[in-house]
Parts: structure tokens; C-alpha cells; sequence
């Protein structure tokens, strides 16, 4: 992580989960593949919606004397990794974290595309990130039966027998279409619609 390129001082970039600091990167990357100039879109009426769960280092932390570090508080938060993103890029937009487990990158990207689609952002970031640091999870999980034996996600087949769990980061950057190819940027696919449920008991 180049704390200095973010203007991140040692003793903050220590204090950050390490999920800041991967997340903060993928989008600087997601704007550089888009072709895209992060002095273009500074100040714009961007949202920014991240996709996290996972608590690892702040827990961790506990066990470490950060009480004298005045970052611990914010870098372990899970609200700042979406806020964080949009004090370094100075976008005006909504910016929230959204925690919906598994489906946590999937629901951040529906409402990124509804902030487009409801008139509320210009442009959106939509991206999600996961580190698996406490082993303490693991094996809270494998207790529960809840991880597959074979290392192996069948999701919605017969043969499913739990769940794997993964870490990395991710992120795009969503625009309208036709605003998409005016300004000349990059285009991979085009999202139709999105939709969020729950299914209850």
C-alpha cells in the first residue's frame, strides 16, 4: 500500500484495516482502467457504496495497544472504508458501507445503480472487499458445519455441501451509457436492471 500517493501518514496507514487500504487502491485502479483522471471527476456528484462484513483487524486490535493512536478509531470503522474513498477523491455524493453478508458487493451495486438511475449521482463506485485475518471465524464456521469439506462453492446445485470463504478486493465505476461513451471512457458491459429481496423464514 502507497500510503504517501493517498497522502495517508505512516501511523494512519497501521491504524487502517487492511480492507482501506485494498479498497482505496481498486478504485484507483477501476478510474485508471475506466480512463478516467481523478482530477476530472473531483468535487463531482459521485456515490460511492462499498460491500464489507468483515471486522477481522479491528478485533485483532484489541489485543495490541492502539489506545495511543488517534487512527485507531477511524481505521478500523466499517463506515469509513466507503468514506474514505470519497474524502480522498472529494466526490459530493452518497457514500455508505453496506454489510448483507455475502451479497454485500451485489446490494452495493444496486444502490449505486439506483443513485444513477433515481437522479441523485452523476457517477457511482461500487465495490467490495474482504481480508480474512482472525482464524477465530474459521473456526466459529466450521463448527457450525457451515464450510464446504471439499473447499468447493456449488451454489444453488444439488451436490452444495457449504460454503468457502474468499478475500481480495473489487470495484467499478458506473455511469449512464450515453454519458459513458460521450466522455470517452471505457466500457465492459452495460447493467439493465438490479434488484434486492430477502426470502424471509
Amino acid at each position: 500500500f502507497d500510503a504517501e500517493f493517498f497522502g495517508i501518514s505512516p501511523a494512519e496507514a497501521e491504524a487502517m484495516d487492511p480492507q482501506q487500504r485494498m479498497l482505496l487502491t481498486a478504485v484507483w485502479e477501476a478510474f485508471e482502467d475506466a480512463g478516467i483522471a481523478a482530477e476530472r471527476v473531483r468535487g463531482s456528484n459521485t456515490a460511492v457504496f462499498v460491500g464489507i462484513c468483515g471486522t477481522d483487524y479491528s478485533q485483532i486490535q484489541r489485543f495490541r495497544r492502539t489506545a495511543e493512536n488517534v487512527h485507531a478509531g477511524t481505521g478500523g470503522a466499517m463506515s469509513i472504508v466507503a468514506n474514505r474513498i470519497s474524502h480522498k477523491f472529494d466526490f459530493k455524493g452518497p457514500s455508505a458501507s453496506v454489510d448483507t453478508a455475502c451479497s454485500s458487493s451485489l446490494v452495493a451495486t444496486d444502490l449505486a445503480c439506483h443513485a444513477i438511475w433515481n437522479g441523485h449521482s452523476d457517477m457511482a463506485v461500487a465495490g467490495g472487499v474482504n481480508a480474512l485475518l482472525d482464524p477465530g471465524v474459521f473456526i466459529n464456521f466450521s463448527k457450525a458445519n457451515m464450510m464446504s469439506p471439499t473447499g468447493r462453492i456449488r451454489t444453488f446445485d444439488a451436490d452444495a455441501d457449504g460454503y468457502v470463504r474468499g478475500e481480495g478486493a473489487g470495484s467499478v465505476v458506473i455511469k449512464r451509457l450515453s454519458q459513458a461513451i460521450k466522455d470517452g471512457d471505457r466500457v465492459y458491459s452495460v447493467i439493465r436492471g438490479t434488484c434486492i429481496n430477502q426470502d424471509g423464514q
